[in-house]
């Protein structure tokens, strides 16, 4: 079995050929400002621009915990917008970071990546401003994607 490639550089810019899947970890307020999403932000607008009108209109769609939007912002690179946080603060209610939702985006996440013959690449989603602990996330990804054959990079920013 295959296991998580870990690297230094940069999530927002894979440096290998083929279909690639960004991966990370959104909120389920609707809030964009705090972590990797103002990386997404500077090097693509579409990701943001999906998930904000996601959240305007979740009255009418899956927009909530657990649920994964991809969005296509060039030909091999899709960017996957998981509800894996509930709000942004602590505020005396511990972390935001919902691991059962994270489980749950990515195993939505498995799906498509398979169906495209992507790889994923990612930060070490749920433990910037979200507050998780990255040995609580780890065994996640394998189960729901190594474990079925999808390549897997995480990438700690070089500096």
């Amino acid at each position: 079995m295959s296991e998580i490639t870990y690297i230094r550089g940069d999530a927002t810019l894979p440096p290998v050929k083929g279909v690639k899947i960004i991966a990370h970890v959104c909120n389920d307020i609707g809030g964009w400002g705090k972590g990797f999403v103002l990386a997404v932000s500077r090097r693509r607008p579409e990701p943001e621009a999906a998930y904000r009108a996601w959240h305007r209109a979740r009255a009418g769609n899956d927009f909530g915990l657990g649920a994964l939007q991809l969005v296509q912002v060039e030909r091999y690179v899709w960017v996957a917008n998981m509800i894996g946080q509930r709000g942004t603060g602590s505020g005396g209610k511990g972390v935001p970071v919902r691991y059962e939702a994270i489980d749950a985006a990515l195993a939505r996440l498995a799906g498509p990546a398979a169906e495209l013959d992507a790889s994923v690449h990612m930060p070490r989603i749920g433990c910037g401003p979200a507050g998780g602990r990255w040995s609580r996330v780890e065994p996640l990804i394998t189960e729901r994607l190594v474990r079925h054959g999808i390549p897997v990079t995480v990438y700690d920013h070089g500096d």
